[in-house]
């Protein structure tokens, strides 16, 4: 077989190497239109996975490369004077320069034919010499632009301006170090790859980078004005390029995010950079293409395997891999494109934030790397909460309080729907048990499902309702449970079906229409949920002042019944949320247009129940932060705007939920997927917020709480599979001052002695 490989970086080489070694007869070609020695990257960031990957390879380029490492262990963050630092984090770099020579000469040894300062052309047919091409030429490959059809080119050019630039200054700790300018922050990441030099990459906004003037200077007055803003950080060493060939304006960079749907097309085939990249905050581009080439040489010389099922198994294998980093890499990326956000936080918190903003990094990832640390951080939370301890205790059991309810912990019990009320619509035994179990499991917080204010509210006959007096004597019931039996406050999450009315409970059809007395919809404008329900009558004023009434009506129940706090519905497409999004929202008149317009009744509603719910209890809002609908509809940016509008009017707590607001919308499921809405209302309105959505450990719970990305976390499907999830999380950590009820305390005392031991034999066999 005769390849072809255009590129000649880290990607190129290796997988010659890679090639090479597995089949010996293969003749490989590298094609490289710069020099041997010329390069554009300081140094390369490794893992141990990734030095164990290599050395399976090729030990003989993998034992070369180790033997170069530079090794670190801790992160300094360098922030409003102070320096924040923690260990543990285990680094490993090689100068890119160094990389390249090592791989070189390996490909050299192995019969690889490498040819510098040659221009690849771009045309397939110009390589009709070749069984294989391989496009390795990076982030900017020509080969990738020309058929960029064929392979399904997306591209998202990110705002912030970076530069890659080197320093002698020996770094001890990777760096982060950020600047107040007159015109804006700006930062640097830097670390040690060699015995004499360091990369440091520095980073900043659009309108920083502009309003210091960069678009306008020299690579020299650049470097220069640069010097200077991190003098304190540089020890008296200049900063330094690799791009001084070039002549004028200095090598800014936009970071280029891409992703490929195709990574073959015809004989042509991606590698590395070429078809993915991920952010150099996570620092794992190199890791990506190396490990791209040692699959795809696997996959081209495994005996029996055709040349199709190998690049099928090739993309496949390989873009999970790629979208996991790309996913990890986006919040980095956007952690320091909002860098606004966080910088009031506390230089703690801000470094605390900082190192999880990946999600790859938890709170128990941190305590495994630098248990001192993470301590430390969880007596500074539990400081900020109005309750200094010696002891460190997780974030998730700080108390909380909005206006004069003091919840015990940032546990709760979101609102799920059970469809489980009786026929007239009242809480039954089944009620009773729910909410009860799972306030004395040890939430600090207990939601009910969302509980309708009138019969043609329902979503389903078996919702629960609050507009007649059975309804009031059946949630006292449980209000009285929960206050005798539990440390929990009990919240009522009030709202109306809308157009989403008239269905059939979840596990007979979501959203499916009942099959007979099926009652008229009302909405903010006739637009039916699908084809298959039925259509709602747009709502009219005075069906907007009795709606609005029985919200009022609801709201003085809820006194009555004893709860301590209210939420009022405003997402998931139920009545409130069809007048917020424009999606459903096709008025004409002063409720219709712009966002202002759409939230007017939701505010006028909300307004009426503040004035009638007593002062110094809470109440929140449920909003649903996007509609999932890439051009149209609510964006995370009007989500913040929403929020504001209801704190305005008295909310205490924005809910932050997403979508279920349009049938034909395309959500992006993860680990704790809403939780970034969470952080954007609370870090850019500055309003407490409670996140949900895919959180299912304690350690999302707390990498959350004390990244500042929410102040409260609620969690769903793990309370209907386990009601005592804060006491058995409790128990883990040994925390001991959670409320257990009496009769249950010698259980939960136990099973913090059982998990005690396990932990303690864990580390035993560990060490």
């Amino acid at each position: 077989m005769k390849i072809a490989c255009l590129g000649g970086g880290p990607a190129g080489l290796y997988f010659a190497i890679s090639m090479k070694r597995r089949d010996p007869a293969c003749e490989i070609d590298l094609f490289e239109r710069n020099r041997a020695g010329d390069t554009f990257g300081w140094g390369v960031v490794f893992s141990d996975q990734t030095l164990a990957n290599l050395t399976a390879n090729d030990p003989v380029s993998a034992a070369l490369v180790s033997d170069a490492f530079a090794h670190w262990d801790d992160i300094a963050v360098h922030i409003k004077g102070e320096t924040i630092r923690s260990g543990g984090h285990g680094f490993i770099g090689i100068g890119r320069k160094h990389l390249l020579a090592i791989l070189q000469d390996r490909a050299r040894d192995l019969g690889v034919r490498l040819h510098f300062e040659h221009e690849a052309d771009s045309d397939l047919h110009a390589w009709a010499g070749y069984d294989l091409v391989i496009a390795a030429d990076g982030v900017n490959s020509r080969m990738r632009d020309r058929y960029e059809e064929q392979f399904g080119v997306d591209i998202d050019t990110r705002p912030n301006k970076f530069m890659w630039l080197g320093t002698r200054q020996d770094f001890p700790a990777f760096t982060f170090a950020f600047e107040r300018t007159e015109a804006g922050w700006i930062w640097a990441h830097a670390y040690r790859f060699d015995d004499a030099t360091s990369t440091f990459i520095v980073e900043c906004a659009p309108d920083t980078w502009a309003a210091l003037g960069f678009d306008r200077m020299t690579q020299d007055e650049t470097i220069a004005r640069l010097e200077a803003i991190f003098a304190q950080h540089l020890g008296g060493n200049p900063l330094m390029s690799n791009a001084a060939h070039l002549r004028g304006a200095a090598l800014w960079l936009n970071f280029r995010r891409i992703l490929c749907e195709r990574w073959a097309y015809r004989n042509l085939i991606l590698l590395g950079d070429a078809a993915h990249t991920a952010h150099f905050s996570i620092g794992s581009g190199t890791k990506l293409a190396l490990e791209d080439a040692i699959k795809l040489a696997e996959v081209l010389s495994r005996p029996g395997l055709s040349r199709d099922d190998a690049l099928a198994e090739y993309q496949a294998e390989r873009s999970v891999e790629v979208l996991k980093l790309q996913n990890s890499a986006r919040n980095s990326t956007e952690w320091f494109e909002t860098l606004g956000r966080y910088l009031d936080f506390a230089p703690i918190q801000f470094a605390y934030s900082l190192l999880t903003r990946s999600q790859r990094v938890s709170h128990e990832n941190l305590r495994l790397r630098d248990r001192n640390w993470l301590e430390g951080v969880e007596r500074w939370f539990h400081t900020e909460a109005g309750n200094p301890t010696t002891r460190a205790v997780p974030p998730m059991f700080a108390p909380f309080r909005l206006r004069g309810m003091s919840l015990a912990n940032r546990v709760v019990v979101s609102p799920m729907a059970t469809y489980s009320a009786a026929p007239d619509a009242a809480p039954t035994d089944f009620h009773l048990v729910h909410y009860g179990a799972r306030a004395q499991g040890g939430a600090g917080l207990v939601f009910t499902e969302m509980t309708c204010v009138s019969p043609e509210g329902r979503i389903t006959p078996g919702c629960t309702g609050m507009y007649a007096p059975e309804h009031v004597t059946g949630w006292r019931r449980i209000t009285d449970f929960v206050h005798a039996n539990s440390a929990a406050r009990i919240c009522l999450q009030l709202g109306h079906s809308g157009a989403k009315g008239s269905t059939r409970r979840g596990w007979e059809g979501m959203d499916q229409p009942l099959e007979q007395d099926n009652w008229p919809l009302i909405a903010a404008a006739d637009i039916a949920w699908t084809p298959g329900n039925a259509q709602p009558r747009a709502m009219a004023r005075e069906d907007m002042d009795r709606v609005r009434d029985q919200f009022v009506a609801a709201t003085r129940m809820a006194v009555e019944a004893g709860f301590d706090m209210i939420e009022l519905h405003a997402a998931h497409g139920y009545l409130l949320s069809g007048f917020i999004t424009p999606l459903h929202n096709r008025r004409g008149d002063e409720y219709g247009g712009s966002l202002a317009n759409r939230l007017r009744y939701p505010l006028e509603v909300f307004a009426a129940m503040r004035d009638v719910w007593p002062v110094e209890r809470p109440m929140s809002v449920r909003i649903s932060a996007t509609d999932w609908m890439a051009d149209a509809g609510i964006t995370p940016d009007d989500a913040v705007e929403i929020a504001r509008a209801f704190a305005q009017a008295g909310t205490d707590l924005i809910d932050v939920s997403a979508g279920q607001t349009w049938a034909e919308a395309n959500p992006v499921y993860g680990r704790m997927f809403q939780t970034p809405f969470a952080d954007k209302i609370r870090n850019e309105a500055k309003l407490a917020t409670m996140a949900v959505g895919n959180i299912f450990e304690p350690d999302h719970v707390n990498a959350i709480l004390t990244a500042g990305r929410a102040d409260l976390v609620a969690l769903a499907r793990p309370h209907l599979a386990d009601p005592y999830w804060t006491l058995h999380a409790a128990a883990a950590f040994d925390y001991r001052d959670v409320a257990v009820p009496a009769p249950y305390l010698p259980g939960q005392m136990q099973l913090t002695r059982n998990l005690k031991r396990a932990a303690e034999q864990a580390e035993g066999y560990k060490a």
